[in-house]
């Protein structure tokens, strides 16, 4: 293996020579305490940074056993890495320096919550950190001794001070670690106490402003308490933050399974905490103020999408046959309405086994949510096609198990509906259940219920591999992420801004790459699409994240990656409008 002097030799001997000269340094270099991997050099100043690994024996450094003894931990802890790392190299870098993307030096981390990312790995026998570096450039020559001074001072003293520094913070990453699990541990208890999600007393829902996740500085938020009727408490595996000897008691909201109401005035909370309920499916990191509310794994968020395409989606148990004879048990259109996109978002959930449905009459068709006694006389049903939600979410919930939570501040008919109700006043929730039923009682609605139970949930669309083309131009594979909204896949760009809950670009990126490994190595024609998408989160559970990348090689930094649920990845392959789906066969 090569060393810094190697190294350094190259550099000197390419020093104002063309960009492409910095390729002769693609190798690895020895530093003592750790191996330098330069395993993709950048064509361009100005194309996408070059990528490099950082490999570090776990004997240089003072991490145990025990904080990676599990699936849940090594996550956890690989972010916790991540995160210093990325504080480390804020403070030694300088910035920029040259032209395009020269001098830059990142890793990708996250934002409040802990995902799986390729940006770190932890075995028994090494730390590696994947990082990205802007090799310098005048223009487009080598500014080597530039090049010299990130790669031979700087990596050391940022790998010196965020992994090897005898200050190193055990105590802290010990912390980071026991509270994920903590978290995680809630949400496995979730289904055996009847819940769907838990909101611990104190817990911070506003964040700090609607362009940040950051939590409300402390003294202006009000801590979350919950009410007597909902407190649940639960024995955690470790200590809270600040306890004293062996506290693990926390306790909380309990959000039940079945139908959930959260009502309120405006501007009293409803909408922020559910909210935290539909982040709540991934874990917080400590401070984050939503932390411990935790919600199963299988909440998705369901709004309207005007405009989005649909594929074969039976969306008829809320939409009968529309104008002009248009069917609607094998729907398919490229400009949805706000009625049918929500209509295919809430089966096109059920399809991949979604535990929960989170609403907000605020983003949902109103036409759609529900039609008053008012209305149904004056459009007579036979002239109506829309079934509205409030007349299938109980059968949602007594078919399928599947709960929902829904924030509703205008229409009191779902009082009729729902098991429990929530009332936000001055961000405290109260148990408003006894009051809402009676309410329903003395003002009932005289609305007519406008559906018989649907006899057939027509749920299992297959995927059709050959509609899946991710070439543009010479490249047979072109996919990327443009932010969080937005996957480049070939030729098309699928819009992904009325899916809420994802949270970071590299998931959205991710999300890209699995539809492309799944359409080559996983659809046969025959499975259905969550045939397909439960395959390959078993293969990334197995096999980790580096297999997203279509051209990875073993040893090799695989590009940016945070893990997405499988709800995402179908909502990707749902508005991919060139995609080609078969529906299932008319009964």
């Amino acid at each position: 293996m090569k060393d810094t002097q190697d190294l350094r030799t190259i550099l000197s001997r390419i020093d104002g020579r063309g960009y492409r000269a910095y390729r002769d340094l693609e190798g690895s270099f020895n530093f003592h305490r750790f191996t330098l991997s330069i395993d993709h050099v950048q064509g361009d100043p100005f194309a996408a940074p070059s990528r490099l690994r950082l490999r570090i024996p776990l004997e240089e450094t003072v991490l145990t056993d025990d904080l990676f003894s599990s699936g849940t931990r090594r996550v956890a802890l690989q972010d916790f890495l991540i995160r210093r790392i990325d504080d480390a190299i804020t403070r030694v870098t300088k910035g920029k320096r040259g032209s395009g993307k020269s001098g830059v030096m990142h890793i990708d981390s996250g934002g409040q919550e802990v995902i799986e990312r390729t940006a770190a790995r932890v075995t028994s026998r090494w730390v590696e950190a994947r990082i990205y570096l802007g090799m310098p450039a005048a223009g487009r020559r080598v500014l080597a001794r530039q090049a010299e001074a990130m790669l031979c001072r700087e990596v050391p003293q940022i790998v010196e001070e965020s992994l090897l520094s005898r200050d190193f913070p055990l105590t802290a990453a010990h912390d980071f670690v026991d509270s994920i699990e903590n978290q995680e541990y809630i949400r496995t208890r979730l289904t055996d106490l009847g819940l769907v999600a838990f909101v611990a007393d104190c817990s911070i829902l506003p964040r700090e402003s609607g362009r940040s996740q950051r939590p409300l500085a402390a003294g202006t938020a009000v801590p979350f308490a919950s009410p007597p009727a909902f407190r649940v408490s639960l024995a955690l595996p470790h200590p809270l933050p600040g306890t004293e000897g062996e506290t693990t008691v926390i306790t909380g909201m309990g959000v039940p399974a079945g139908v959930t109401l959260i009502v309120g005035g405006g501007y009293h909370g409803k909408s922020t905490l559910l909210q935290a309920l539909q982040r709540g499916v991934y874990p917080h990191i400590p401070g984050d103020g939503r932390e411990y509310v935790v919600t199963c794994r299988g909440a998705v968020k369901i709004r309207a999408e005007e405009g989005r395409s649909i594929e074969q989606v039976d969306i008829s148990p809320f939409i009968s046959t529309l104008p002009h004879g248009l069917e609607t048990r094998d729907f398919s259109t490229d400009n949805a309405s706000g009625s049918t996109s929500q209509a295919a978002n809430i089966v096109e959930a059920l399809e991949m086994g979604a535990q929960a449905l989170l609403l907000d009459e605020d983003t949902s068709a109103t036409n759609f949510m529900v039609r008053d006694k008012r209305m149904q006389h004056m459009v007579a049903k036979r002239f109506e096609p829309i079934t509205p939600f409030v007349d299938r979410v109980r059968e949602i919930y007594e078919t399928f198990g599947v709960s929902t939570i829904l924030v509703m501040g205008g229409c009191g008919d779902y009082f009729d509906v729902a098991d429990t109700v929530i009332a936000m006043c001055d961000y405290l929730p109260r148990d408003a259940t006894t009051e809402a039923r009676d309410i329903a009682t003395r003002y009932p609605t005289d609305r007519t219920r406008e559906s018989e139970p649907c006899l057939s949930w027509r749920l299992g669309r297959v995927p059709r591999a050959g509609s899946f083309d991710p070439s543009r131009g010479k490249r047979d594979v072109d996919i990327d992420a443009r932010g969080v909204d937005q996957i480049l896949f070939g030729r098309e760009t699928i819009d992904m801004r009325g899916i809420e809950q994802l949270v970071d670009a590299s998931q959205t990126r991710a999300i890209g790459t699995a539809i492309h490994r799944a359409a080559t190595q996983i659809m046969d024609g025959r499975k259905s699409l969550r045939e397909v998408l439960d395959a390959i989160d078993t293969c990334l559970d197995e096999e980790g994240l580096d297999i997203l990348n279509p051209f990875h090689r073993p040893e090799r930094h695989p590009g940016g990656f945070a893990r997405p649920r499988i709800y995402e990845i179908a909502a990707a392959v749902n508005r991919l409008r060139r995609v080609r789906i078969r529906g299932l066969s008319r009964d």
